[in-house]
């Protein structure tokens, strides 16, 4: 197996701790940016633009992304960019802005800035953004040529975010280990990069299980812990350094196939993608026809509120025809599944989901 390997450890510069978003006119000012174009979520600005700060010798246009990372939106916004004459780019959001503000930036050559609202995937620190169609079905990630500039992560800012999308990027960045894993024990011999990579995976993996809960409940009870930071960290830096120094070898393998492939249903498209990665999670698994790890991960999952199985996530009902389409999509021959070992085929696709419907459900009744 030869996979390219590049390594795109890290931004520019990383910063997290409370109150980290009022040093943003310092940074902008050492950059020697004086012209910003701020892209914006909805609700999540609502809830964050208290801890925006005022910028005194920045000029600043806010502009509010219409829900999608697409080449379409890219261009919309980049429109505004040039015509506001700016030299930087600031996305403040979750996933989906920090790609949408990446995709901007480079496609117009500037610097960008990340502000995260959110610890739902690791965004904010990856050079790449996945692209949507205006349906929400996804076409493509694009990984680039430059460091993002600049992350400020306040804690304060994400313990004010909602719990149910912390769940969901605990989800996305717990398969860091089992994707990067599933590809790296492949390999006779591993380079540094490699080896850090898988590390990084291990320690996501690790961090996880260990303080998940507790950070939920600090969450939950609007306080800042050390297991709050730890995840927060985990989930938006070490996670992003899997892929970051194992690049094809560290980013995504059965898991998020599968995630891709559930877009293309219209079914899927309100679920949050750290949750469908989190179910492609054991979709991957019944493909290695490791059942055990499944039944030690499902107390795991149930206590975070991670779905285990299509039932979980309200999907019961798909029709066998609906299955066939997500199985040939995660199977497609640009799809990441086929760095697993062997040929994976659409009908083994499609055998997992239906076996693990039914694992899941054994396992429930052996637990009354």
């Amino acid at each position: 197996m030869e996979k390219n390997l590049i390594v795109r450890g890290a931004p520019q510069e990383f910063e997290c701790k409370i109150g980290a978003w009022n040093d943003l006119e310092g940074h902008l000012a050492r950059r020697n940016v004086t012209r910003v174009l701020v892209v914006h979520g909805g609700v999540s600005w609502e809830k964050a633009r208290r801890f925006f700060p005022e910028l005194a010798d920045v000029v600043a246009v806010f502009e509010q992304y219409r829900g999608e990372c697409s080449f379409e939106e890219r261009d919309r916004i980049a429109e505004l960019a040039t015509a506001a004459n700016v030299d930087a780019i600031i996305g403040v959001g979750g996933g989906k802005v920090a790609d949408l503000a990446k995709a901007i930036a480079v496609h117009l050559e500037l610097a960008v800035v990340i502000l995260p609202t959110l610890a739902a995937t690791c965004a904010a620190w990856t050079p790449l953004s996945v692209m949507y169609d205006a349906h929400g079905e996804m076409l493509q990630y694009d990984i680039f040529a430059r460091s993002n500039g600049l992350v400020l992560v306040d804690p304060e800012v994400i313990l004010d975010s909602p719990v149910e999308l912390m769940i969901a990027g605990i989800g996305d960045t717990l398969a860091k280990w089992y994707e990067a894993d599933v590809i790296i024990s492949q390999l006779e011999e591993r380079s540094v990069e490699i080896d850090i990579s898988l590390y990084t995976a291990k320690l996501c993996r690790d961090i996880l299980l260990e303080s998940s809960a507790a950070a939920l409940q600090s969450m939950r009870e609007g306080t800042l812990s050390e297991a709050f930071v730890k995840v927060v960290e985990t989930n938006i830096m070490v996670g992003g350094m899997v892929g970051g120094f194992g690049d094809d070898y560290g980013r995504t393998s059965g898991a998020h196939s599968i995630h891709d492939a559930l877009t293309v249903l219209s079914e899927t498209h309100h679920l949050l993608h750290g949750n469908k990665v989190a179910y492609g999670v054991f979709v991957q698994l019944m493909l290695e026809n490791r059942q055990g790890e499944i039944a030690k991960l499902v107390p795991f999952y149930t206590e975070l509120g991670l779905p285990t199985s299509l039932k979980d996530m309200g999907l019961s009902d798909l029709s066998d025809e609906a299955l066939v389409r997500v199985a040939e999509r995660a199977t497609a021959p640009d799809e990441t599944i086929h760095l697993m070992p062997g040929v994976i085929t659409a009908d083994m696709v499609l055998a997992a989901m239906k076996d693990l419907e039914l694992f899941i459900a054994s396992l429930e009744i052996k637990s009354k």
